[in-house]
């Protein structure tokens, strides 16, 4: 019984001291988007993501977005631009390295709506590179994928894993 209490008690603060660096990163990230949330208001605000790579570093994406300057914090960002480039790192030809994008916006009636974008690189080393922009966007997702040749991603890419936020603006 009282093995079994202590080992109870060392898994407790194990899993404490596990999370502790999560909680912290949340917190700085926290931190950091209300600033850059504050700074958003005054001027134009660009940062830059990645490298991200895909799933045993087959595929590799990174580039930049830009948020456009907001006068009302209430409303979705006017204005939101990205680019990158995405890189196949699979030395075999009918691999690809797939960038995906997922970004919310709203239409005039103020009803949001799912917009997908996709990149790939089916060469390996041959950088792809992309740019578009929205309008009143409410947050960018991306995720990276490496998989067989097609025209486009297969649904494992898009709903295995998880999506990486680029920018999410909240209210």
């Amino acid at each position: 019984m009282m093995i079994t209490r202590s080992l109870a008690g060392v898994a407790f603060a194990a899993g404490i001291l596990a999370l502790a660096p999560i909680t912290a990163s949340s917190a700085n990230a926290s931190t950091t988007g209300a600033s850059t949330a504050s700074a958003s208001t005054a001027s134009a605000s660009s940062s830059k993501w990645g490298p991200y790579y895909a799933r045993g570093t087959k595929a590799k994406a990174n580039g930049t977005l830009t948020a456009a300057a907001k006068d009302d914090p209430s409303l979705p960002n006017p204005l939101v631009k990205v680019s990158g480039s995405v890189v196949s790192l699979s030395r075999t030809p009918s691999t690809c390295g797939w960038a995906l994008f997922r970004f919310t916006t709203f239409d005039s009636a103020n009803q949001p709506h799912l917009m997908f974008r996709n990149y790939r690189s089916c060469s390996y080393g041959t950088k792809k590179t992309f740019a578009f922009s929205a309008k009143n966007v409410e947050g960018v997702e991306f995720k990276i994928c490496s998989e067989k040749k097609a025209s486009k991603p297969s649904l494992s890419c898009e709903y295995s894993g998880t999506w990486k936020s680029l920018y999410v603006y909240y209210k």
